[in-house]
């Protein structure tokens, strides 16, 4: 390393972020990025360590190079840290912004001391890159005249066109939305992905070869008969849609919803007409409260607060996690800690608390004479955990409570694919109701159709669906060409 002794005299220092205040009124994106100077000094904190454990199992599902570009930025050498990046990883401008960076808390700086801002530092790789121009269109030489049907447009339906397109084959993908970019486009609110750089992601592979198809569901408006003649292989990367739900009383109220009905429709219009058309799910003024944590929670949360909601609360079933690591979560696993996102800050900001509610179970939506939603009745939980066994939680007696709310988001996670299309392809499901298809070779129950991403392995990760998407697509190319010099 070019300076062994970096992270004894340096210290860590994250993106800063616009102040909650200003970055609360608009949807453009809140994070903002430190001069070159600072950001090799960054760089110069990654170690010698003998074994980078950043990039094991523990750390990068896709294998980056950490140690490697983060010496390279260190050395002012951002076009060969840039190629680093490239050789692993096909679209670091979205995890370096939307991973949650299990490399960090791998990281063996991490052990005793502030962790290298890896995340930051593959962002401003790929961001340089974008800007000096090294980001351009790399269609391959030439075509092996076979034809791959991906169906999904997300991460991992994304990753492997990319690599089946460069390895010569002719891709289509197909996507139900009006966009391409599936999780990407619609699942993730545009102050933490600009659509912006996934359009100009999609508009470089359109200029390699691989066709889009969005406005297209499969089984709808074009046969699964069809796609199963017309292609040589076919790759189901449709994602873990179905959302939770909570079936208790009051669940048909209106003014409930799904979190992705919600984060869906709201950048859809802000993309259309900046919000102008009214034809998303409007908080302005209104008592929200958002069922369940994790991003999705913490996105609902922050849309919330830019509509202007009279109020925004957060209930969490679970209990509050611990500030640093337990026996729970040794290093290098990803420990599930208390932190504070973009959006309980702006609500912290905009209501004078944090909004989340901890060990809160939901038992009934309160409702008005016209079946509108007025209030939620609640119970506090108490959390127990015997050795060996899974966590479990009794009801506190005389902790009920009644919350006011007109608009209930419910963020509890995903169940797995929508069964719909597995049954139009005749695809057997695993006990999840995921599709079956074994991790390594990603081959469905049926001939020549595979599975990547949230679709095979359940709701996950972008940086696994990059991973998932770049094996599915060796596997495919091996099967197509009898073997592959696709890295997988």
């Amino acid at each position: 390393m070019g300076k062994p002794t970096g992270f004894m005299e340096i210290e860590r220092k994250k993106v800063q972020w616009r102040e909650p205040a200003e970055r609360a009124g608009d949807f453009s994106e809140f994070q903002q990025e430190y001069d070159d100077k600072t950001r090799q000094d960054q760089g110069a904190r990654c170690m010698d360590c003998g074994v980078p454990f950043c990039q094991s199992s523990y750390g990068c599902p896709i294998h980056n190079l950490i140690p490697e570009w983060n010496d390279l930025i260190y050395h002012g050498k951002w076009e060969e840290a840039y190629y680093r990046l490239r050789k692993t990883n096909n679209f670091p401008e979205f995890t370096g912004r939307v991973c949650p960076a299990p490399c960090e808390s791998a990281c063996v700086l991490g052990i005793n001391e502030p962790a290298v801002t890896i995340k930051d530092n593959e962002a401003a790789i790929i961001d340089r890159a974008y800007a000096s121009g090294l980001v351009v269109p790399r269609p391959p030489k030439k075509r092996t005249g076979k034809r791959v049907a991906i169906i999904g447009s997300g991460p991992a339906g994304l990753s492997a066109a990319d690599e089946l397109n460069q390895a010569g084959h002719s891709v289509t993908v197909y996507e139900r939305e009006d966009r391409i970019g599936g999780l990407l486009m619609y699942g993730i609110p545009n102050m933490k992905l600009d659509k912006g750089l996934v359009s100009k992601r999609i508009k470089l592979m359109e200029q390699e070869g691989v066709e889009f198809c969005p406005g297209t569901e499969v089984g709808r408006t074009v046969s699964t008969g069809d796609l199963v003649e017309s292609y040589d292989a076919i790759l189901v990367a449709t994602g873990a849609t179905k959302p939770r739900d909570l079936p208790v009383p009051g669940r048909e109220l209106r003014g409930v919803h799904f979190a992705m009905e919600f984060l869906t429709e709201n950048t859809r219009s802000l993309l259309n007409s900046n919000l102008q058309d009214g034809a998303y799910i409007s908080a302005a003024g209104k008592r929200v409260v958002v069922i369940g944590g994790g991003d999705t929670g913490n996105d609902c949360i922050g849309t919330s607060v830019r509509h202007g909601a009279a109020q925004v609360i957060n209930f969490e079933l679970m209990p509050q996690p611990a500030s640093e690591r337990t026996d729970e979560f040794p290093w290098p696993t990803y420990p599930r800690l208390l932190k504070s996102d973009y959006g309980h800050q702006e609500a912290h900001n905009a209501y004078g608390a944090d909004p989340r509610q901890w060990s809160i179970l939901t038992k009934e939506f309160i409702g008005n004479e016209r079946g509108e939603l007025k209030g939620i009745k609640t119970v506090r939980v108490q959390w127990s955990k015997e050795p060996g066994e899974r966590p479990t939680f009794q009801e506190v007696p005389g902790s009920e409570e009644v919350w006011d709310a007109d608009l209930v988001f419910l963020a509890m996670g995903f169940l797995g694919p929508e069964q719909e299309l597995l049954q139009a392809l005749e695809l057997e499901a695993d006990q999840r109701s995921n599709v079956k298809a074994e991790y390594g070779s990603y081959r469905t129950s049926r001939k020549k159709i595979f599975a990547a991403g949230d679709a095979r392995r359940g709701q996950s990760l972008v940086v696994w669906a990059i991973n998932e998407g770049r094996g599915a697509a060796k596997e495919i190319d091996t099967a197509l060409m009898g073997s592959s010099n696709l890295p997988g």
